[in-house]
């Protein structure tokens, strides 16, 4: 049970990490000129808004602050921002 219990901390840590990268590269795209603006984007701050989530709820997980249960936030999703047409 101990050595499960390990187990699952250190994969929890390295999703952390991993979440670590994708936020990265999630900002390196979003700081990118955007060469045509069609009607649809990708919506970045949502983007980082579920990430930083997903994050939060692990560290919670790993070094939890109280012993009972959150409510948690819902992902936003749908990260396809839909631009009016300029006139």
């Amino acid at each position: 049970m101990a050595s499960e219990r390990a187990f699952e901390r250190e994969q929890l840590a390295l999703l952390t990490r991993q979440l670590d990268q994708i936020n990265r590269q999630v900002e390196d795209l979003s700081a990118q000129p955007t060469q045509v603006r069609g009607r649809y984007h990708f919506d970045y701050p949502r983007l980082r808004e579920d990430l930083q989530r997903v994050r939060a709820g692990v560290q919670d997980y790993l070094t939890p602050q109280r012993a009972q249960p959150r409510d948690p936030t819902p992902m936003l999703g749908e990260y396809r921002d839909e631009q009016e047409p300029s006139p």
